[in-house]
């Protein structure tokens, strides 16, 4: 089934080349089906670039997908125009009186800075305090994950001295959780961070489960009860995204190691070899018809949750 968004965003007509279905708005409201409402706060400064990891997977389910892109008021990001922005984005004002059936908060190049002194920490918690009670079902990634058990859970971050840096191997610790459903084993997904979570702090929060961790530490923490999710890898991320980053930090003069299991014998000079793109999918499948789709009410206007504050 297709995802809605705007026939002239960027992203649609590099997802059109790869044949996931996009749909136009006018085709969408001539359907007898309600799509399923998502919003989307994209932190990274290259817009272009997440929406369109982020919606290749949004794209490729069963379902019928309405997305909303927001950013933050109290910073304006430098590489994207106003007018990119005016054209595709909203601010929180925006939405804040409307209702969600899912809610992603991507990942930010903020992380070795203190969660207070990030320009838009106060904008950020008022929206993950908002999702509360507008939001079925939360989505949090890699930033997104930390800033949001810290927020809610007051889970502190640690900082590695070396980079979570290449494709990890996972396991999980559930059985029979619908997010799983489809998963091997062992399965692996690409890291890119500084900081990190303890286990023991986790287990001391009574709402929180580790769903799934591995070679990079904690991947997967989920509070079922609330259907909050918080993952610290890029399940998303293209084939070629660690290699961008990895070139660009050579590039930059940094003493930057090889991503680990990612080049064929670490070579850099040699094609990545992807071993994550069936989890994602299944994560994002997963997530959209367990937790989203098979749970919230067909009036979207009939989805407040009662608000309940953060734990911190």
């Amino acid at each position: 089934m297709p995802i809605k968004i705007p026939s002239s965003l960027p992203a649609a007509q590099i997802l059109e080349s790869e044949n996931i279905f996009v749909m136009d708005t006018e085709r969408a409201y001539k359907q007898d089906i309600r799509p399923l409402k998502i919003l989307i706060l994209n932190l990274m400064p290259n817009k272009t670039v997440t929406e369109t990891q982020l919606l290749r997977l949004l794209g490729n389910t069963p379902l019928q997908i309405e997305v909303d892109f927001i950013y933050t008021e109290s910073y304006l990001p430098k590489h994207t125009s106003i007018q990119y922005l005016s054209q595709f984005y909203g601010t929180f004002e925006d939405v804040r009186d409307k209702f969600y059936d899912g809610f992603i908060i991507t990942g930010a190049p903020v992380e070795r800075m203190e969660y207070e002194d990030v320009a838009y920490w106060n904008e950020v918690c008022e929206i993950m305090d908002w999702s509360r009670s507008h939001v079925w079902s939360t989505f949090h990634i890699c930033w997104g994950a930390f800033a949001g058990l810290y927020h809610h859970y007051g889970i502190k971050k640690y900082y590695e001295r070396k980079k979570v840096f290449g494709v990890f191997k996972h396991h999980l610790n559930v059985k029979n959780e619908k997010l799983f459903r489809g998963f091997d084993d062992e399965f692996y997904v690409p890291h890119s961070r500084h900081i990190s979570i303890k286990r023991e702090d986790i287990e001391k929060v009574d709402d929180l489960t580790i769903m799934a961790e591995g070679d990079a530490g904690v991947y997967i923490v989920a509070n079922l009860k609330d259907n909050e999710f918080f993952i610290t890898g890029h399940a998303e991320y293209d084939p070629y995204s660690l290699k961008s980053e990895y070139d660009r930090d050579i590039k930059a003069g940094m003493d930057m190691h090889i991503p680990i299991n990612y080049y064929p014998d670490d070579d850099p000079t040699k094609e990545p070899i992807v071993r994550w793109r069936s989890v994602a999918n299944l994560l994002f499948n997963n997530w959209l018809n367990y937790y989203v789709y098979q749970e919230t009410p067909y009036d979207i206007d009939n989805l407040k949750k009662e608000p309940r504050k953060s734990g911190k």
